[in-house]
């Protein structure tokens, strides 16, 4: 066995990729043999994971052998799919764009990615839908839960991204994490918040339900559900009374400040901490604490829909006021759980940006991509992905674009199957017959992970080079040829021959990504954008050189996220990031993920809501009794998980359990993630 080890080594080829699952970004080796992925292990030299990867990460490669992969394209024809040539393909789908344009206008159609897409094919579709078709309904599927973060950071620091590496996190004397559960969404990133921890670093956390991060905290904030804003406004007139903000800071980059203070001191320390369910002795001992650190990292999720926009202005305030901007150590950590969601902003997919963040609204900034472009843009923001999904766009789209995107399966578009239905087109491109592609007219089949060379931008910021590892199956090329091969259909003269040739037409439109050509990026693993010709090393973390430019927001004292009373106690919370992985259709194609995150299932097979331990005592309700849950719009029954992760007075209605909220929400729902609920018991 001894001589048959360095044969076999010799036989097996490695190539460097990055995961495709979440936002970390980690870095690992595909290793292959006879075009087949037989395996993965962790780069020890990556800065984001440093050896380690979580269970996902152990098994991405999988997802590329499944058998049932769509190898063919597929038109549908009396309502059954038929194989199809790819000449025929195209040509079916230019034929019928043309006259869904000619017909309804082209902002009857909608181009909506994943976005765990590339940055080449994300830029690619953008640039199809404006510069082709010229709609601005352009978005990304994590668009549907959007709690306007870019818009926040666009607003108040004038980048939209995470400030830092993730490996200051061993920098930070302090860390707050907000609202996300990263043991579950980012694990890599769980394990550098402990090891600092470890380190010495004191750990704030705060959130609606007890995760394991939080039983690490040296301050859990466990507050209600819709209270961030009201805490982290507590925390500054805390840290404003005392002090401890950094005035140096403040008078020399900040604006807007007065206006800050003169809300923040409308705040009473024991009113909030009443308002928010939290001892005012634990607010006030951590917002010492954030005060007086001298490098304090706030972690949050771009992606928790619970979240308001005026949570994460709170947020944004906190770290303004205590100088914690442009620093190793310290900073603000926009976190993405899809693994390009920061790359797919940056590139344009989003409707009111064209690529750099530059308004689709401003002439002069329009002007300088219809330059580079040579093709007159669209004015007016398009329609996002929630409008189009979630049918309120009045029927205006008729025609929708899907790229790698499955919202059919996604819990928070429960209508996203009747609006493709009423569509007149729908394109698919996947890489399985998913249960959006169901409804699809036509289907292109796409690449899978380690079949082709492309980038990806983590979340923090470091944009990678995936490595083609093997050969797609015969007959399948990457879906940013595809993207092109229906542009040059619908007249425009698009030459890209490679993908290297996307990345630098993407490094022309975007200034901070000019320097991130493939071979700029096969060094290093990778570079933080701004990466540019000037700074082709890239940017550990940004704001360092002196300036002006930040600004504070003045957010009135919040009232109640909602109103609790007699008939309905309890407050109902949909969970979208803490059950997230069960229904990803990649992960349904790898036999040991499936079985890995469908392990809750097996006690649950008919769902679940969660209650605390304490009401669940109370209320002599049993762990997988049956329940009903009572709204004013409405009412469900489902089966009560009894665990200690819950506060006590909310019941959490995990993400795949959309029917609940539903029925609970009935005609009267506003899309709130939050509502007022009672729980009655029923015989099991």
């Amino acid at each position: 066995m001894g001589a048959l080890g360095p044969k076999l080594e010799r036989r097996m080829a490695q190539s460097l990729t990055t995961c495709t699952f979440c936002g970390v970004g980690c870095g690992l080796y595909l290793e292959t043999s006879a075009n087949h992925i037989s395996g993965v292990c962790p780069s020890r030299s990556h800065p984001a994971n440093e050896g380690k990867i979580c269970v996902r990460g152990w098994h991405v490669h999988e997802i590329a052998s499944a058998p049932d992969r769509l190898k063919t394209p597929l038109i549908k024809k009396n309502g059954q799919f038929e194989k199809a040539t790819w000449e025929e393909a195209i040509a079916f789908i230019t034929s019928r764009l043309k006259e869904v344009k000619d017909k309804y206008g082209p902002d009857s159609i909608a181009f909506l990615s994943s976005p765990r897409c590339s940055n080449e094919e994300a830029y690619l579709l953008q640039k199809l839908a404006r510069s082709v078709i010229g709609t601005n309904n352009v978005d990304h599927g994590a668009g549907v839960y959007s709690n306007n973060s870019t818009d926040v950071l666009l607003d108040m620091l004038g980048a939209a991204a995470t400030t830092n590496a993730l490996a200051d996190l061993a920098k930070s004397d302090v860390i707050l994490v907000d609202g996300v559960d990263l043991q579950r969404q980012l694990p890599t990133i769980a394990g550098a918040v402990i090891r600092a921890k470890v380190g010495g670093a004191k750990l704030i956390v705060v959130g609606e339900r007890r995760q394991r991060v939080a039983e690490n905290a040296d301050w859990y904030l466990q507050i209600k559900p819709g209270t961030e804003a009201l805490l982290y406004g507590a925390m500054a007139k805390i840290i404003v009374d005392n002090a401890l903000m950094n005035m140096q800071f403040i008078q020399a980059r900040c604006r807007d400040y007065e206006a800050f203070l003169a809300q923040v001191r409308g705040y009473d320390l024991l009113a909030c901490a009443e308002g928010c369910g939290v001892p005012a002795q634990a607010i006030e001992a951590a917002a010492r604490a954030f005060g007086r650190s001298k490098a304090a990292s706030v972690l949050y999720s771009t992606g928790a829909t619970a979240r308001d926009k005026a949570a994460t202005q709170a947020l944004v305030n906190l770290v303004l006021l205590t100088g914690q901007i442009g620093k190793a150590g310290g900073g603000l950590f926009a976190l993405t759980e899809h693994n390009n969601l920061q790359g797919s902003c940056d590139v344009g997919v989003a409707p009111q940006y064209l690529p750099g963040y530059r308004s689709v609204a401003n002439a002069a900034s329009r002007g300088e991509v219809e330059a580079l472009w040579g093709a007159k843009l669209p004015a007016l923001p398009g329609l996002s992905a929630s409008s189009v999904l979630k049918d309120r766009s009045g029927g205006k789209v008729k025609a929708a674009w899907l790229l790698r995107y499955d919202p059919v399966s996604t819990a928070a578009v429960g209508t996203a199957a009747k609006a493709l239905d009423e569509c007149e087109l729908v394109v698919a491109q996947h890489l399985f017959l998913t249960e959006t592609a169901k409804h699809a007219h036509v289907i292109l089949p796409t690449t899978a992970f380690g079949e082709e060379r492309v980038t990806f931008t983590s979340t923090e910021r470091r944009i990678q080079l995936a490595e083609r590892a093997v050969e797609p199956p015969s007959g399948i090329f990457p879906a940013w040829e595809q993207l092109a091969e229906v542009a040059r259909g619908l007249g425009a003269i698009w030459k890209y021959e490679t993908s290297a040739d996307v990345m630098k037409e993407i490094g022309t439109v975007v200034p901070f990504y000019s320097g991130a050509s493939y071979d700029n990026l096969a060094q290093d693993f990778g570079r933080q954008w701004p990466c540019t010709k000037e700074r082709p090393q890239g940017t550990p973390f940004l704001f360092a050189e002196a300036g002006a430019g930040f600004k504070f927001v003045a957010i009135p004292k919040p009232k109640a996220a909602v109103e609790t009373g007699k008939d309905f106690p309890f407050t109902l919370v949909l969970g979208n990031s803490s059950y997230y992985w069960n229904q990803n259709v990649l992960i349904a194609h790898s036999e040991t993920l499936k079985r890995e995150y469908r392990m809750l299932l097996l006690d649950y097979p008919r769902g679940f809501v969660e209650i605390s331990s304490d009401d669940a005592k109370q209320m002599k309700i049993r762990d997988g009794q049956r329940i009903k849950l009572c709204a004013a719009g409405g009412s469900a029954t489902t089966v009560a998980r009894v665990t200690p992760e819950v506060r006590s007075g909310t019941v959490f209605v995990p993400y795949q359990e959309l029917s609940q909220m539903q029925q609970l929400r009935g005609s009267q729902s506003d899309g709130s993630q939050l509502l007022a609920v009672r729980v009655e018991t029923e015989a099991a």
